[in-house]
């Protein structure tokens, strides 16, 4: 029989023991235990510290204070893992069972019983070894993406931003916001043969009208009042990199006609200038409304969306990445910790479903400032649903699937925002961060319907046809004509209807 040497392998686990605890020290270090032992609180935080250990077992009756395993708690490595060792009667108090239940991930009742309780250590070492590999794993899947998460649909993202890197044409990249549209063109310009060269970002909804021209063009010195000097615009100080433009379809309809000349051209003329400039770059595009119906609308040029919109990605919003919910969380925790409120080691089992359940309308960015504020705010070791702002879905969880709760989630949301915008569609959209597009889509999807009124929405009238049996507009061949094109995009409606939300699938472990 072959044994793996890693079960020869002594097992760090420090022991917090007023008295020195010899007669456990002894036992278990006879069964593999590295134990190391501390006789004080400041002594358990420099060995946990100093050691990088991941394992804990603390005689909670030998505490000076109830608090106490809470600031050691919190004072620790976040992924260390606690056994609490403490009579049976000491569970009958409520400051000991919140503080337990807080704190460790398990407990054990004197008197010891030693193979349960190596059970018990032995399952939490493994989970916390676990957690910290998945962590390290993260961090280092390609680091040059910096994109958290191991979910089919990050997967796929990654893949194909891989794909498209090694190409210079340009890319359009759509997605709600918040869904991380920036971080994807810093990582196919990290992948690229540029990435020597500079990325430079514009945000063109951000710019004022009477400055945009001058910020991505530059001047020549004398072009307008105030031009003391020659100013370099955002454009070609990309020259030899990647010029990412946030936000393309707020640019105003005489910078579209700029824009296109410098893709056709491959240079540009600043303002108050008359030489061409050659450029050698590549533009990335990104946007949160649908510009096909932009262009049928005629807000958006059709010749410059087809040159932007070489190559296409698509973000996924974050309810379609549930499994990558939790992930992000702890890693915007650790990105963070210094806004942390002392002794916060990190989210509760609540908190975590909480997150779950949400439908989160804002994507990653809602989920970093909801963290960030209840980093701030919490009064507890663990945080929960209600620092996050997410307690009423743990009140209306009883009795149903993820996939209903998340669904009442989303209409709430939807009919909250539609009210308050007077059923105004542009409005609500604002309101909750996606596009109108997307909010066309969830309202069909829920069946919600605006009266001509701008009253509040209610749910439509039956159809007579299920989703099933629904029969798609066909795609128009050209985006532009605007005689044809529909209220909205239907095409889509099919799928994102007929697509159901699987709840993620989770490993458990027995705790006795």
């Amino acid at each position: 029989m072959t044994i793996d040497a890693r079960a020869l392998e002594k097992r760090d686990l420090l022991y917090l023991a007023a008295d020195g605890g010899q007669g456990v020290y002894q036992a278990l270090h006879a069964n593999g235990w590295n134990t190391l032992i501390a006789r004080s609180i400041e002594e358990a935080r420099t060995l946990a510290d100093t050691r990088r250990l991941s394992l804990g077992l603390v005689e909670f009756d030998s505490l000076p204070s109830s608090k106490a395993l809470l600031g050691l708690a919190g004072n620790c490595p976040p992924d260390m893992h606690w056994i609490a060792l403490l009579k049976s009667d000491s569970l009958c108090r409520h400051e000991v069972r919140e503080e337990v239940s807080q704190v460790c991930y398990d407990y054990h009742t004197l008197p010891i019983d030693l193979d349960r309780l190596q059970i018990t250590l032995g399952h939490a070492l493994g989970m916390a070894s676990l957690r910290r590999r998945q962590r390290h794993s993260t961090k280092n899947d390609n680091p040059s993406l910096g994109l958290v998460g191991n979910s089919l649909a990050l997967k796929a993202l990654r893949q194909r931003i891989t794909r498209l890197a090694v190409s210079d044409a340009p890319v359009m990249i759509a997605g709600e916001s918040g869904t991380g549209k920036e971080l994807t063109a810093r990582a196919l310009h990290h992948l690229s043969r540029r990435s020597e060269g500079p990325f430079v970002a514009v945000n063109c909804g951000a710019l004022p009208a009477s400055l945009i021209q001058s910020e991505l063009f530059g001047y020549e010195r004398g072009a307008f009042s105030g031009a003391n000097q020659r100013v370099i615009g955002k454009i070609e100080s990309a020259n030899r990199g990647t010029l990412f433009l946030d936000e393309i379809g707020d640019l105003p309809q005489q910078l579209q006609v700029n824009l296109l000349r410098v893709l056709q051209e491959h240079s540009i003329q600043r303002v108050g200038g008359h030489v061409d400039i050659p450029l050698d770059l590549r533009i990335l595009a990104a946007t949160h409304i649908d510009l096909e119906r932009a262009v049928a609308e005629g807000r958006f040029r059709e010749d410059l969306y087809y040159r932007l919109n070489v190559l296409h990605l698509e973000m996924p919003p974050l309810r379609e990445r549930v499994e990558d919910i939790e992930l992000l969380a702890e890693y915007f925790f650790e990105a963070h910790a210094k806004e942390k409120r002392g002794g916060i080691r990190g989210l509760s089992p609540k908190a975590v479903k909480a997150m779950r359940l949400h439908a989160w309308p804002g994507n990653v960015r809602e989920l970093i400032n909801r963290m960030r504020g209840a980093m701030a705010v919490s009064e507890h070791a663990l945080i929960t649903p209600e620092d996050l702002g997410l307690g009423h879905l743990m009140q209306e969880a009883g009795g149903y699937s993820l996939e209903q709760i998340r669904a009442q989630a989303e209409i709430g949301a939807l009919k909250r925002s539609l009210s308050q915008s007077s059923g105004t569609i542009s409005l609500a959209a604002k309101r909750l961060g996606i596009s109108r597009a997307t909010l066309y889509r969830l309202m069909d999807k829920h069946g919600l319907q605006v009266a001509a009124d701008g009253s509040n929405p209610q749910a439509a009238p039956p159809r007579l046809d299920n989703v099933a049996q629904y029969v798609p507009t066909p795609r128009k061949t050209s985006p532009c004509s605007a005689a044809s094109a529909p209220p909205a995009p239907r095409q889509r409606v099919q799928e994102a209807a007929a697509c159901s939300l699987r709840p993620p699938q989770r490993g458990g472990h027995y705790r006795r």
